[in-house]
This record gives C-alpha cells, sequence and structure tokens, in this order.
C-alpha cells in the first residue's frame, strides 16, 4: 500500500485561483460540516501566484508585561504563549492556532526564541546594519544591508523553522530537565527572502584547512554575544539553501526574528539560525562560542541535571551537538478537551496534523495505531512545498527569484489527514502516530530523556475518554507552565510514565512514584472564614457605608481600604452590591489579588449569584436619561468618527443616547473604558479622561495616543483594539472614576476628604495630558479662580505634544494664572521650547519648593511609570511631602 502524495487541495467551494496561504482540507474534522472558504487576496500588490502567500499580519502592540523590560520597543501578538516568563520572550503560538494558519505562518503566530533583549535597530538604520565575512579568508569584507540587497541576486524559498525544544514539556514532566517547557508548536513556516551564503563566500575566497564557518549576532548576554557555527561545506552547497535573509514572509523582519539581518539554515534547528548578524567567521574549529557549546546538545541519557554542572570535555564534544532535526510529528485535530458526540450524524473523524523531518530529507509515511502499536494505517500526505518547485521560470515574488525546480532536498513541514470511523475511536483508549522520512529514519516509541530536553520525538499519544454520550481527547501536555494533558495527570496519580505503558499499570512491581502536589495559585480568599451571605444582605451594602462586593462568587467588604485604593474610593463605591470580577482580574495585579483574604466575608450563595448574574451589567439605552455615565453599569456608546491629529494620535468621538444627554463626569475624574480582545475575547478594560467638557451633551470626545510597531515607542493592548474597530462599533463605558476632584475656587476633593489649593504644578507627558487639561480648562475658564497653575509638558518630538492649541490658548486667556513649559527629548533644530527630559535640574527650575506656611500647593502628576517614579523621587528631595503629589 502506498502512501498518498498529493499536490495541494482545492478549496471544496472555492473557484480555481489561488489561495492566500496552503490550507489544510477545508472540511472540518466531522464529516458533513463545512467552514467558511472566502479568504482575502494577499497584500496591496494583489498578488497572484501558483503556489501559497503568507497571511497578513494583523494588530500587533507592546505588551504590558514587556513595558518594564529592555523589549519595551517591540510589539507582540497577544496570543502567544509565554514559556519563561516576562522576559526574555520565548514563545509558542496555541497548536490550533498555529495549524489553522496554513502552511505560511505569519510573523504574529511565529515562535520566538530569544536568550536575552532584542537588539535595537531603528527603521532610518536598517539600510546601514554592517556585518563582517572575516577569517580564514583571503578577501575578509564587510558588508551592508544595502549592500546585500543591490550587490547580489536575492533569493526567495519558504523554509521551516524548529526550535530543537519543540515538545520539551514531555521530557520535563519525566524529569525536570534544564529547558523550558515547549508545547508541539515550537515550529512555523515563512517565505524568507536574502542571498545564499555560498555568494557571499565565494567573494570572501576561504582558504586551505578552513572547515566551519561561525556566526555571531548582535544580542549581548551574559557569556557573550550569541555565537554558533555550522560546517563550511554545507554553506558551499546551493541544494542546502542557507541563507542571510532580509525580509519575512515580503516585510522586513521583525525585531524578535532577527531585525534587519539574519541566517537562515533550513533542515536544522533554529538555534543555528543567528539573528541580528553582525559577523561571519570562517575557522578551522567549531565555534568556541559559550552558546555553541553549552545550549543545543543531546548529552547522553544518564547525564543528569547535577552532574552536568562539572562535565566541560563532555559539552566540548561535537558529537553531541544537535544539528539536523530529527523525524517528528502531532496531532492538531482533535483539539486538546475536544469533545464528539457518539451519537450524532456524523459517523467519522478527520484527524489531522503535521510532520516534519531534518536535513533536507521528506516525510514518506504517517502511520496511526488505535491499540497502541499492534496495528496501524496510513494516512494521506500533502506536500504544500511542492508548489514553489513548480513556479514557471523567471518567477520573482518579494524580490527574490522563486528558482526551487532543480532542488530535491526538503525544507519545510507537511499536513498528513486520515479519517477514523467514531465507532472505532469509541472503542479505542488511545490514538498514537508515527512518522518516517526518506531515510527510513521513524519515530521512536519510547523517549531519549536528556539533560536539556531536547529532540523529544516519541509517538505523539492522545488517550481518548468515553464520557456520558461524547469522547473527550487528551494531548500529552500543554505549554509553559498552563496545566493538563494525560502525562501530567498520570504523574500526578502517581502513575510511572516512564515504564514503557504509557504509566499504564502492567501487573508488574513497580517502582514507587511520589504523587505530586497542584502547583500553588494565588489565594484570594480566607480559609477561616465560612460565612454564607445572601443577595439580599450584600444588596444592604450596595452605598457608602460599608460597600460590598462580590469577585467569583466570594464577598469582599472594601471600607478598610477607602483611604488607600489608588483609584480612589469612588471606584469601590462603584462595585458596591455588584459583581466585578471580570473588572476586577482586568485591572488588578498579582499583588493586589494577594491582599484579598484580608477583605474577604464571606461566600455568595448558590441561589444569589444565579440571581446576580442574572442582573444585566450592561445599563440599556434610554433617551430620558439625563446623564450618561452610570457608576454600577456599563453604558454603550457608538463610535462615530476617528480623526488623526497626529502620525501616532486620534481624536475618537463618540455619541451618547440622545444629544441632550451630558457625560456627568467632574473634573479630575476618569472613565472606565471596555472593548473586547480580538483573538481572546476577553475584556480590556483601561481608565481613560476624555477631552470633552463634562457638562458637554450628545458627544464624548478622547484623544488616544496609538501604540504601533516602532523600535522607539512601548504600547498597550487597548489603544491597538481601539484603533482597530470600525466606525460604527459600540463601547461601553463606565464611571465616574479617581480619587482627585477639582471642583473650583481652588477646592479639591481627594479621596472624600476636602482641601484648598493655592497653587497647582501639573506634570504630564504624552497622552497624560488629557486630566492636566481639564484641570487647568477649569481654572482659567472661571475668571474669578485665582489658583495659580504650572503646567510642564515633556514629549519626544514636537509632533508628539498632543492638545498644543488648546493649552497655549488656555495659558494665554489666563491672565498671569497659568503658565506652561514645554520640553522635548529629540527636538528639531528649529524647536524654540525647552530641551532635554524633565530632571531634577528642570523641576528646580519651573517648579521650585512647596512654598511657605501660608501657601497651599500641590503636585498633579500624568504620564508613564518611570515619569512617576522620577517625580516622586526629585519632588520628595525638594521639600514636597508626599500627600502633596498625586498621581492620576
Amino acid at each position: 500500500m502506498a502512501v498518498e502524495t498529493v499536490a495541494l487541495r482545492s478549496f471544496p467551494a472555492a473557484p480555481p485561483s489561488p489561495p492566500e496561504t496552503a490550507k489544510h482540507s477545508q472540511s472540518t474534522s466531522l464529516a458533513g460540516e463545512r467552514q467558511s472558504t472566502s479568504r482575502p487576496l494577499h497584500s496591496k500588490k494583489n498578488l497572484l501566484k501558483s503556489y501559497p502567500l503568507p497571511p497578513e499580519n494583523g494588530i500587533k502592540s507592546v505588551q504590558p508585561q514587556d513595558l518594564k523590560t529592555p523589549d519595551s520597543h517591540v510589539e507582540r501578538d497577544p496570543r502567544l504563549i509565554r514559556l519563561t516568563g516576562v522576559h526574555p520572550l520565548n514563545c509558542e503560538a496555541p497548536l490550533t492556532d498555529l495549524y489553522n494558519e496554513g502552511f505560511l505562518t505569519s510573523e504574529d503566530l511565529h515562535f520566538v526564541r530569544n536568550h536575552g533583549h532584542v537588539p535595537v535597530c531603528e527603521d532610518e538604520d536598517v539600510l546601514d546594519w554592517t556585518f563582517s565575512v572575516e577569517g580564514m579568508v583571503q578577501r575578509p569584507f564587510t558588508l551592508s544591508v544595502r549592500d546585500l540587497i543591490e550587490r547580489y541576486e536575492q533569493a526567495t524559498y519558504p523554509v521551516t523553522l524548529v526550535c530543537a525544544g519543540n515538545r520539551r514539556k514531555e521530557q520535563n514532566i519525566v524529569r525536570k530537565s534544564k529547558g523550558f517547557s515547549w508545547g508541539p508548536a515550537g515550529l512555523s513556516t515563512a517565505l524568507w527572502t536574502g542571498v545564499p551564503i555560498g555568494d557571499l563566500l565565494a567573494q570572501a575566497k576561504p582558504i586551505r584547512g578552513a572547515r566551519y564557518v561561525c556566526f555571531e549576532g548582535a544580542d549581548k548576554l551574559p557569556n557573550g554575544h550569541y555565537g554558533t557555527s555550522v560546517k563550511l561545506n554545507w554553506c558551499l552547497n546551493a541544494d542546502k539553501g542557507i541563507m542571510v535573509a532580509h525580509r519575512m514572509n515580503g516585510h522586513a523582519l521583525h525585531p524578535d526574528h532577527g531585525k534587519p539581518v539574519r541566517i537562515i539554515i533550513p533542515g536544522q534547528i533554529g538555534g543555528r539560525s543567528v539573528k541580528w548578524l553582525k559577523r561571519i567567521i570562517i575557522t578551522k574549529e567549531p565555534s568556541d562560542n559559550w552558546y555553541h557549546i553549552y545550549d543545543n546538545r543531546v548529552l547522553p541519557t544518564m547525564i543528569t541535571p547535577e552532574a552536568s554542572a562539572d562535565l566541560p570535555q563532555v559539552w566540548k564534544d561535537e558529537k553531541y551537538a544537535i544539528y539536523d532535526l530529527n523525524t517528528n510529528s502531532a496531532i492538531c485535530y482533535p483539539q486538546h478537551d475536544e469533545m464528539v458526540a457518539l451519537d450524532g450524524n456524523d459517523k467519522t473523524y478527520k484527524v489531522r496534523g503535521y510532520a516534519y523531518s531534518g536535513g533536507g530529507k521528506r516525510i514518506t509515511r504517517l502511520e496511526v495505531t488505535l491499540d497502541k502499536g499492534r496495528s496501524w494505517r496510513l494516512a494521506s500526505i500533502n506536500y504544500p512545498e511542492d508548489q514553489y518547485r513548480n513556479a514557471p521560470d523567471g518567477d520573482e515574488l518579494y524580490g527574490g527569484k522563486m528558482d526551487m525546480w532543480w532542488r530535491e532536498t526538503c525544507f519545510c513541514w507537511c499536513f498528513w489527514e486520515i479519517d477514523i470511523a467514531i465507532s472505532e475511536l469509541a472503542d479505542a483508549s488511545d490514538l498514537m502516530i508515527r512518522a518516517m522520512d526518506e531515510g527510513l529514519m521513524a519515530q521512536p516509541r519510547d523517549m531519549y530523556w536528556s539533560v536539556l530536553g531536547m529532540m523529544n520525538n516519541p509517538w505523539y499519544r492522545l488517550v481518548i475518554h468515553k464520557e456520558d454520550r461524547f469522547l473527550r481527547f487528551e494531548h500529552p501536555t500543554q505549554p509553559a507552565l498552563m496545566p493538563g494533558g494525560w502525562m501530567e495527570r498520570v504523574k500526578n496519580a502517581g502513575g510511572n510514565i516512564a515504564n514503557g505503558f504509557w504509566g499504564e499499570k502492567t501487573g508488574q512491581a513497580e517502582e514507587e512514584v511520589e504523587v505530586r502536589a497542584p502547583e500553588k495559585q494565588i489565594s484570594m480568599v480566607n480559609s477561616k472564614v465560612q460565612r454564607t451571605i445572601s443577595l439580599a444582605e450584600l444588596e444592604q451594602h450596595g452605598g457608602e457605608e460599608e460597600p460590598w462586593f462580590v469577585v467569583e462568587g466570594e464577598v469582599y467588604d472594601g471600607t478598610p481600604y477607602l483611604d488607600d485604593h489608588p483609584g480612589g474610593a469612588t471606584s469601590i463605591f462603584a462595585a458596591a452590591a455588584t459583581d466585578c470580577t471580570e473588572e476586577f482580574l482586568a485591572i488588578h495585579s498579582e499583588n493586589a489579588k494577594a491582599m484579598m483574604p484580608k477583605y474577604h466575608i464571606g461566600t455568595l450563595d448558590k441561589h444569589s449569584r444565579s440571581a446576580l448574574a442574572a442582573k444585566s451589567g450592561d445599563a440599556d439605552k434610554d433617551v430620558a436619561r439625563p446623564i450618561f455615565l452610570q457608576p454600577k453599569l456599563w453604558s454603550k456608546a457608538l463610535l462615530a468618527s476617528k480623526v488623526d491629529v497626529s502620525s501616532d494620535s486620534k481624536v475618537f468621538t463618540f455619541t451618547l443616547d440622545h444629544k441632550e444627554q451630558m457625560l456627568g463626569l467632574p473634573v479630575g475624574q476618569h472613565v472606565l473604558m471596555r472593548l473586547r480582545d480580538p483573538a481572546t475575547r476577553e475584556a480590556i478594560i483601561r481608565a481613560y479622561t476624555p477631552i470633552s467638557y463634562g457638562d458637554a451633551k450628545g458627544t464624548l470626545d478622547f484623544v488616544v495616543k496609538i501604540y504601533r510597531p516602532t523600535s522607539t515607542q512601548t504600547g498597550g493592548k487597548m489603544t491597538m483594539a481601539l484603533d482597530s474597530i470600525p466606525v460604527g462599533h459600540f463601547v461601553d463605558f463606565k464611571g465616574p472614576v479617581g480619587r482627585f476632584e477639582y471642583a473650583g475656587d481652588g477646592l479639591c476633593r481627594i479621596s472624600g476628604k476636602t482641601r484648598y489649593v493655592d497653587r497647582f504644578i501639573m506634570i504630564c507627558a504624552g497622552s497624560g495630558v488629557t486630566p492636566i487639561l481639564t484641570v487647568l480648562r477649569a481654572v482659567v475658564d472661571k475668571e474669578d479662580d485665582t489658583t495659580e497653575c504650572t503646567v510642564l509638558n515633556g514629549n519626544r518630538t514636537e509632533e508628539d505634544i498632543l492638545c498644543r492649541e488648546e493649552l497655549e490658548t488656555l495659558v494665554k486667556g489666563s491672565g498671569g494664572r497659568a503658565r506652561l513649559m514645554h520640553t522635548l527629548s529629540q527636538p528639531s533644530h528649529s524647536w524654540k521650547g525647552g530641551r532635554g527630559r524633565m530632571d531634577k535640574t528642570f523641576f528646580q527650575k519651573y517648579a521650585g519648593g512647596p512654598g511657605g506656611n501660608d501657601e497651599s500647593a500641590m503636585v498633579l502628576v500624568c504620564g508613564p511609570k518611570a515619569l512617576e517614579d522620577a517625580v516622586l523621587e526629585i519632588f520628595t528631595s525638594m521639600g514636597w511631602d508626599q500627600e502633596d503629589i498625586l498621581f492620576f
């Protein structure tokens, strides 16, 4: 019986025009259902090719966890699963999302392996970035990216990159290795454009005795720059396809993927494809780089993590180094925990997944067993890579020749599928697969554990559970610290996964295995509190006296925290007698969660939970309601327009329920805005200050800085989501919130307490100008308000100054009560304002000390955390009391 090796499947309901990217069978896994087959044409150029084109890149932004790291300039997709905490970034896509993108992976979901921070290369510096070709050559030279593009013939072809740690989580469950827990999605495929490395080496002319080519990146790490090496004859062999690449899927390289230039080595582990390339060194011996020696190795299985710490000669032994990938595969459908009905209309299930091999070898068979390997059946295999070999003579893509017809090596993953009767799946306890390549190298039955946990490739096994009228499928693991998978379940129950039978009982004497305790989670409850609370009792605490609120069914008393809450007492009052789970989890930190047991007073009874959940958290549109904002309910406003006010900022205008409806926002307070994450559908909730007057009617205006992908800006999930929604889309608002309110004539209310102020020092940066503007406006618009205001506004460039015209107009019309100082950290030559950052010298000059005993002064601050920290340190050193410094 021969394996079916077919060309890419045509879409069942689609016209014959080529797809954007090669997809799998467009039917769902259950027969009889169809998925939509309409897909957008690729890119602005509307390319039509006979082979797959990449998916369009989606919206990315700097993620909140990156803001305080050296990677605060890198925008990323929030769907990526982080494997090593906050920094450095090592991540993979959810397996289903990766598979569903098709043969080519967008830069959004491409896996990332970083050993440290991402080097910064500004867009304007890309073409001037240089790297050297040196060492044992007759003609060493230095080349810029501009030279690489202009002086050499370009090539474009697809390559699947795979991290050597792919599927490592399975090894870590058997025994902890020295590596972090990759799931089965540590691989991705893209179209790479660049210059074959042989062309550069031909110019350099290696001398006799040279045997290796070393690569070194710009990422400086604790043990030097990242570097590695491969054999020289591989680089000189065009069939190996080693490339110096500067484009990925037609775009300049993303920072995480090597911006501006990197090495691509098909068929080998991703750790050899050095990013941020700075040096190519031809040598007699393999690289002596620390990362070449102590990473990407498979040491003998008997070497423990403890013993490996003192075996330098073993680490340096090249026979343990990993170069070519091994044969591997995974099941993508059924998904983990997918349920399939036993009594449904579908009689078969289409099992699907991926496979790959290394060294240019093609996968030639994929076998499936339902009886633990006693019998096997063949799956059909689809090779989208072959379509690129059929490109016409002279065909070019992204500036590179698509010249693959002569190359026999296989650089990419392939897809397999097989229809299995649901009745057969019901009779089986598990489902396993194995792949074999053209060198007849098959995946092994059992795991080969090693100290780094690399090259894990045993049969991929799904456990099949019968639950009532359904089948539930369980994958081996879930990536990172995510719980789930049959391996973790079996080990936690005391099973011995390494017994050769996947932890199942064999009836023979087995070693005792300790039952593992589950991972500790932050508890928000006080275990000593056993009180049950009814809805009626909760609703008695819905006001400002002893406000109670609910998070995940537990009841908390906010009274003791009214004075200390960073968002002010009004935030707690607004949550009183409501279920604020979504808001709390979306906004609050782990530290805040850890504080919660102190305020825990009981558990809402089951009936009350249902009744509270049935109460609408959203306000109905009310053409009679005079005030739009409601503290306990979300109100919807329709996005009416988006107007650019700079290259990265927009004014968003929303229409309220009716033209006479007022916003109802006191001066200095904020509103909560709620959107849904486009990928996860989780709530994104942030506080914003509108630039509308609090008594404005019918509309609501915000000026928002959109953090787009540049090397110098940080960003947030909310601004990208807000920018992506179309005009006519609804957005949710709630409020007012905030602990500061300006009532006029110097009267301030701070967390419910009143004080009078003679002078404000108002410090802001970027979009932090908005609450400052509202207070300044309230002072200046009231002619008999004698409060003095000094506005200190710091930005990067002149274009970054938001609301500039209104600020300057207010100051001019203040009759000397207000003054304004702009300062820029990157000013143009023509800039006549302040130059430099807002530091101690700046504040001493323009703000000064707190004044005499007969004056009451206050500092208002709104800007990034770094600015807030600097202001607090500098102003306290200048004699200001902390209670006189307020952060919005």
